[in-house]
C-alpha cells in the first residue's frame, strides 16, 4: 500500500474532480475553423475551437505571416501628407 507524503494529492482529490472531462450530453461540438472537421469544445481539448496541433499551427502561421487583413476604406497613400519636396 502507497501512502501519500504530507503536501502531495490524493488521487481521489476534489481537483481532479473539477477537471474530469464534461458528460457526453453536454460536449458541444464545433466545426474546426482550419480544416472544417469536427472538433471537441470542451476544456478537455487543448486546440479548442481548432480539432489538432496541425490546424492550430496553421492558423497562427497565417496569422503571424498576415495572410488575415482588414479591408481599408481608404488607401494608405491617401492618409500621408504631400510630399513638398517633389514640386
Amino acid at each position: 500500500m502507497m501512502r501519500n507524503r504530507p503536501g502531495t494529492r490524493n488521487e481521489t482529490s476534489q481537483d481532479d474532480a473539477d477537471t474530469a472531462p464534461p458528460p457526453l450530453d453536454k460536449v458541444r461540438i464545433v466545426r474546426c475553423p482550419g480544416c472544417s472537421g469536427d472538433s471537441v469544445y470542451a476544456t478537455t481539448n487543448p486546440y479548442r475551437p481548432f480539432c489538432s496541433a496541425r490546424c492550430k499551427g496553421l492558423d497562427f502561421g497565417a496569422w503571424a505571416g498576415e495572410s488575415f487583413r482588414l479591408a481599408a476604406e481608404t488607401e494608405p497613400d491617401a492618409l500621408a501628407p504631400p510630399d513638398t519636396r517633389l514640386q
